[in-house]
């Protein structure tokens, strides 16, 4: 029992620096010269940003974001979430380079690249209309469930724009979905940022191999 017990705290050991390696692997550098909110703190120059991030450009400053196999240029006046392959705009603009696919979600509609070859596009967002510009290869306007759609006929079907051309797209996109209950803004970025999630993983991973590595000693001595 006690050998099985080892073995046990021995298997832990190994996967837990694992465990925290896999919480780094979805996250991206934010660049700038001041100016940017990250989940409302002011960033530093050169920062690691994660899954859920919400970086914010104020007036006159402006961002870049280095993603693997993907650059961002956060344009000023710019909100926007960071979730690994896909970029969620909220108002501002955003150019992108890229060759992993990133895309660009505005409501229910995502900028999708149609090749993993580089692909260089912009997307901009302002009083409820969606400007997409495509550089160097083409992207796809597609719109969440624009294939059941009966409006589809009403400019809800997907759009192709080519290389050297725009579009420009309402948001029309339906009554927004009643929000569910949430922690604050802040509280759930602390929740969800891996940093937390991994020192929390580490501290019951301790404690469990500490208790098992005990062996059949007992925490409290029952004399004194």
């Amino acid at each position: 029992m006690l050998e099985l017990r080892k073995l046990a705290c021995r298997v832990m050991i190994v996967i837990l620096p694992t465990l925290l390696m896999a919480q780094d692997s979805a996250q991206a550098i934010l660049h700038n010269d001041g100016g940017v909110l990250v989940n409302g703190t002011p960033a530093s120059d050169s920062s690691a940003i994660f899954l859920h991030d919400l970086v914010e450009t104020q007036q006159g400053n402006g961002a870049k974001i280095d993603a693997d196999g993907s650059t961002v240029t956060v344009q000023p006046e710019t909100i926007v979430k960071f979730e690994g392959d896909e970029l969620v705009l909220d108002h501002g603009g955003l150019q992108l380079n890229t060759s992993r696919g990133m895309r660009v979600r505005v409501s229910c509609m995502t900028v999708i690249p149609l090749t993993q070859e580089w692909t260089r596009y912009d997307v901009t967002e302002v009083d409820g209309k969606m400007m997409v510009v495509a550089r160097q290869n083409d992207v796809k306007i597609h719109y969440e469930g624009a294939a059941t759609r009966r409006s589809k006929q009403a400019g809800f079907s997907d759009v192709t724009i080519h290389q050297g051309e725009q579009g420009t797209r309402e948001e029309g996109c339906g009554a927004p979905a009643k929000p569910a209950a949430v922690a604050p803004a802040a509280a759930q970025a602390i929740l969800d940022n891996p940093w937390v999630i991994g020192a929390g993983t580490v501290a019951i991973g301790t404690l469990t191999c500490w208790a098992l590595c005990r062996g059949d000693n007992p925490v409290s001595p029952s004399k004194p």
